[in-house]
């Protein structure tokens, strides 16, 4: 008995804004989005832990080659901190560890947020992705092994309390790559004196993009194979943060060849003080790529289209 042909793979280019369901790896989540997609190449822009929920970009074909810039976004999380409870992971998933009494009010609670507010510094828990020697962190954890990791430097932009109903605290936290809102939860907890761990985590925006207009595994499996890529946002979605450069056809084509322009002298309009930018060829507003712009007026060619055409 013959087995059926694999299907075949075709290039799908855009991003995916997946609401992650919980208990789903990001992996897990982006293998279900490209069997769903029939994508030949994708990607997705730094994991969400298996019980968080929420936002989370996953790039298909040109799109990958931007990824990183997610990566390095900033992120916006709502949490809920159950005070008085810790576990082995510093959340729902590992086991109760101790148990204390939770004797705090709103404005200890205020006053305790407020430290955390700004640069700071959080040891990696083991149970993350960290790798060292080759193998993750978590791996060495599940094997009851305790690891020395250095402090790292993170920035907490925002740390708002939205409610207050003991023992939990929902809060929301806008914050730097590397955070993570695990060893938040739990120095607040020590903070307060009753530790804690985190009883639910759903991220909201990374960099520009929200969860406002998200969409589920469930919601695309219901879709036809047809309507699926429509429901991914452009390339260039990634870099909205970024301003444009529009250039005419013949320097288009020279920076898809990777040349570097000397656009002052082309008479095109550049955004001033240099930085990356994103560019696009002006008759038909296809995106090339990023590059770099040095303040003098010269763009460099960074990451290229390769479906933009020469």
């Amino acid at each position: 008995m013959s087995s059926s042909p694999k299907r075949k793979r075709v290039p799908v280019h855009g991003v995916l804004l997946l609401d992650k369901p919980a208990g789903l790896s990001s992996n897990d989540a982006l293998i279900k989005a490209k069997r769903l997609l029939n994508a030949e190449k994708a990607g997705h822009t730094g994991t969400l832990d298996p019980f968080a929920t929420g936002l989370l970009p996953l790039c298909f074909g040109e799109a990958t080659k931007f990824a990183q810039d997610l990566l390095d976004a900033d992120k916006t999380y709502e949490t809920v901190v159950h005070l008085g409870v810790t576990t082995t992971t510093g959340d729902t998933e590992g086991e109760v560890i101790e148990t204390r009494n939770v004797d705090v009010d709103r404005e200890r609670i205020a006053e305790v947020l407020s430290r955390f507010v700004g640069n700071i510094e959080q040891v990696p828990p083991m149970h993350s992705a960290l790798k060292r020697d080759g193998k993750p962190l978590y791996e060495y954890a599940r094997a009851g092994i305790t690891l020395e990791r250095e402090a790292r430097a993170v920035t907490i932009h925002e740390l708002q309390l939205l409610d207050w109903q003991t023992p939990y605290l929902k809060l929301r936290v806008c914050c730097s790559k590397g955070t993570y809102i695990r060893v938040l939860g739990e120095d607040i907890g020590a903070a307060l004196g009753c530790g804690a761990h985190l009883q639910a985590l759903r991220r909201i925006q990374v960099g520009n993009l929200t969860i406002d207009t998200a969409m589920t595994l469930d919601g695309l499996a219901e879709k036809s194979e047809q309507e699926r890529t429509t429901t991914l946002a452009p390339v260039d979605a990634l870099l909205t943060s970024f301003p444009s450069v529009q250039l005419p056809e013949a320097l288009a084509k020279r920076f898809l060849h990777g040349q570097r322009l000397a656009l002052g002298k082309e008479n095109v309009a550049y955004p001033e003080g240099g930085g990356r930018v994103r560019v696009y060829r002006q008759q038909d507003n296809a995106l090339l790529g990023t590059g770099l712009m040095q303040t003098w007026g010269v763009l460099a060619p960074e990451r290229l289209i390769a479906t933009a055409g020469i």
